[in-house]
């Protein structure tokens, strides 16, 4: 199922009745999201992620805009002819019903043509259960089950009606570090095998890109960047999204470009073909970093962290915009801890550059490309 979101916009009543008017949650969001795929809405709290996603399964109406289900307008259409399953951050199950009875629970509600009856809706039920691999677990009660199992129960139900659009908003939340890992890899896994189209909302960058196949990145209700998750993260169009992905974070540096050459406050760490000298920022993610005794970046080295593989080198720079930075090395470059300086050169495809006043990105080369 192909989801065409055609100019979408959502405006609510300001909360601030003295303000007045009205606060834009989602603005002109154009999107496809091509049919089987598993797309991840991602974006800090507030940018309107789980209002577009309430946009698309009909609990919220559209200020501006339309939404198609391949080429039908479902915009006026009510949620539950959609053919959606929605799983949301409280799993909502009944306390007094079984796991079985919990997932057979929309299934009553199909009447006409689309009735079952009772074998065909246990059948179903099952069948669901055994795609999220709860089948052992049918004639328990919510409060009997983990968080990871009482998610994949939320899951089934979801998927028991056999949707045409998989939703899913913030599903992760509630579950501890290790539960978040391997749910997340079943949703993978359950989307793979259904092949049902699934939006997956979420601010957790790590989740978006562990298993879409495409995230759009969204603040203040507006869409900064889509494309798959590798390719945002090794080319992103602004600062925000530089800075909103990856682990660490990107390294942040006050700097300018003069006389084809990019500076770090005074520091000389690259050759630009630039064309026009300009004050940026310089963002460099932890693994653009070389240790090198005649590099051009000097850091003040406050500590190494000895990882196995890699190792972190905590250092300073009087241009750095943060606390601390972070580089990320092979552990044999790993520097002496007490040597009280250490510089370093850059990896050019690890390096980014976005203009001082609108943060947006500015593509250079360093000649030798």
């Amino acid at each position: 199922m192909k989801i065409t979101l055609d100019h979408l916009t959502k405006k609510f009543p300001n909360r601030n009745k003295k303000q007045g008017g009205f606060v834009t949650a989602v603005d002109d969001f154009c999107f496809e999201i091509p049919d089987g795929k598993l797309i991840g809405l991602l974006g800090p709290s507030g940018c309107g992620k789980s209002t577009a996603l309430n946009l698309i399964s009909g609990l919220e109406t559209p200020t501006e805009g339309r939404i198609f289900f391949d080429d039908e307008d479902v915009t006026d259409i009510s949620p539950e002819d959609r053919g959606i399953g929605l799983v949301f951050q409280s799993y909502a199950l009944y306390p007094h019903l079984t796991v079985l009875q919990n997932i057979m629970f929309p299934l009553g509600n199909l009447r006409g043509a689309n009735k079952l009856s009772k074998e065909q809706m246990r059948a179903r039920a099952e069948e669901a259960a055994r795609l999220v691999q709860i089948d052992t677990l049918l004639e328990r009660r919510p409060n009997e089950l983990s968080g990871g199992q009482q998610q994949r129960v939320a899951i089934a139900r979801a998927l028991v009606k056999t949707p045409r659009v998989l939703l899913l908003d913030e599903p992760l939340s509630n579950l501890d570090a290790r539960l978040r890992l391997q749910t997340r890899e079943e949703i993978r896994r359950i989307q793979r095998e259904t092949g049902v189209t699934t939006v997956f909302v979420t601010h957790d960058q790590e989740e978006a890109m562990s298993i879409s196949d495409l995230i759009v990145v969204m603040k203040d209700g507006s869409v900064r960047q889509i494309d798959k998750p590798q390719n945002v993260y090794d080319d992103p169009k602004s600062l925000f999204v530089a800075k909103f992905l990856g682990t660490p974070a990107v390294n942040v540096f006050v700097g300018s470009v003069k006389r084809g050459k990019v500076f770090i406050g005074d520091d000389e760490v690259m050759k630009t073909e630039c064309a026009e000298n300009m004050q940026v920022y310089v963002a460099v993610r932890p693994e653009g970093f070389i240790p090198d005794v005649n590099g051009g970046l000097r850091c003040k080295l406050k500590g190494v962290e000895v990882m196995g593989r890699d190792t972190s080198i905590i250092s300073e720079h009087y241009a750095f915009e943060g606390a601390s930075i972070r580089a990320v090395v092979n552990s044999e470059d790993a520097p002496d801890r007490d040597s009280g300086e250490i510089r370093f050169s850059l990896k050019p495809n690890k390096v980014y550059l976005f203009d001082r006043k609108t943060e947006e990105r500015v593509y250079f080369s360093t000649g030798d490309e």
